[in-house]
């Protein structure tokens, strides 16, 4: 039992770095596109151009990893001072918490969202964007593959 125990102790760690090191990928895969416009899903509002490399910044090194590694992102640091997080949520079914307002841009795979107080569940895929205001919260499913996204702090 004890050398069960050692193994999964291991195992667990493999699996954080593999989940960090996924976050890294995205980072890169991020800076390595100048920018890219995307079309707007039926309904939805007009196209976006959702901006997938940022100049001039400073990049937070340790990841931010929550739920067991399900989703992680990276922190960014605009010469202006404002900050954004760049990230994936593997599937699954989270809640999060604001402080301040939030955008969400959804750069890779798809989700749905419910924002606290609210009984209707939005669909959001590549190209779309959803707020979440200050002091609230969402819940967020994401069913298949992983869910890549920008999220910006408003106000």
């Amino acid at each position: 039992m004890a050398r069960a125990m050692r193994k999964n102790r291991f195992t667990a760690g493999i699996s954080s770095v593999a989940w960090g090191m996924r976050a890294v990928a995205l980072i890169l895969l991020a800076a390595s596109v100048a920018r890219l416009t995307l079309p707007a899903r039926s309904g939805e509002s007009a196209p976006m151009s959702s901006p997938v490399q940022f100049s001039n910044v400073t990049a937070v090194a340790k990841a931010n990893i929550y739920f067991d590694g399900k989703v992680v992102s990276h922190t960014l640091l605009l010469a202006g001072g404002e900050k954004k997080t760049l990230g994936v949520i593997f599937p699954g079914t989270f809640h999060f918490g604001t402080d301040k307002a939030e955008r969400m841009e959804i750069i890779a795979g798809e989700c749905s969202v419910k924002l606290d107080g609210q009984t209707e569940v939005h669909k959001y895929a590549v190209g779309t964007a959803f707020e979440v205001p200050a002091k609230s919260g969402f819940d967020i499913v994401v069913t298949d593959g992983g869910c890549e996204y920008v999220c910006s702090f408003l106000g």
